[in-house]
């Protein structure tokens, strides 16, 4: 009788890991709607007189890398084609003091990027949602202030992509 338990217990056992495998599961936290297997992610229009000329197409990159990197969705060449959009402008920059020293001197720099964007369905006529995000990213302007400032505008626009995706997936 013992034998029969272990054995029906080890049986029940397998055939609930065999079933695990059978289910979808994202390790990214996100459970993509069956419908949904490709993205259209086309340039930020840069209207924020910023000076800097690729901070449009440093967004974009950062969005189709985790779109693609961290969903099973394929990157759309156009939105007739896409099952899901995301896409809007870039608003604002600000590269400005963050920090004085007690000379009233600035020590650092702060970059403030703000971007507008909405997310939605093709399938769908209203959008999932239509806001603003901002990022932003400190740097020393006594090194190298050029360099800084490129710096600190790539990590502020790489957490306004972390945002939005977060936001796009987040009802997944």
């Amino acid at each position: 009788m013992i034998f029969k338990n272990k054995t029906a217990l080890v049986l029940v056992m397998l055939a609930s890991l065999m079933a695990t495998g059978c289910f979808r599961y994202s390790f990214t936290g996100t459970s993509i709607p069956e419908n949904v297997n490709s993205v259209y992610i086309p340039f930020f229009a840069d209207q924020s007189s910023s000076g800097i000329g690729n901070l449009s197409d440093r967004l974009n990159d950062a969005l189709v890398e985790r779109f693609i990197n961290q969903t099973r969705l394929q990157l759309a060449n156009s939105e007739a084609s896409a099952d899901a959009v995301l896409e809007g402008s870039i608003t604002s920059y600000r590269n400005g003091p963050f920090s004085v020293t007690g000379e009233d001197e600035t020590s650092l720099n702060e970059v403030t990027i703000g971007i507008s964007a909405t997310f939605k369905y093709t399938s769908e006529e209203q959008s999932e949602w239509s806001k603003s995000f901002s990022g932003s990213a400190t740097y020393d302007i006594n090194e190298n202030p050029i360099d800084g400032e490129t710096n600190a505008a790539a990590e502020a626009l790489g957490r306004v992509a972390d945002n939005m995706f977060n936001d796009a997936v987040s009802g997944w």
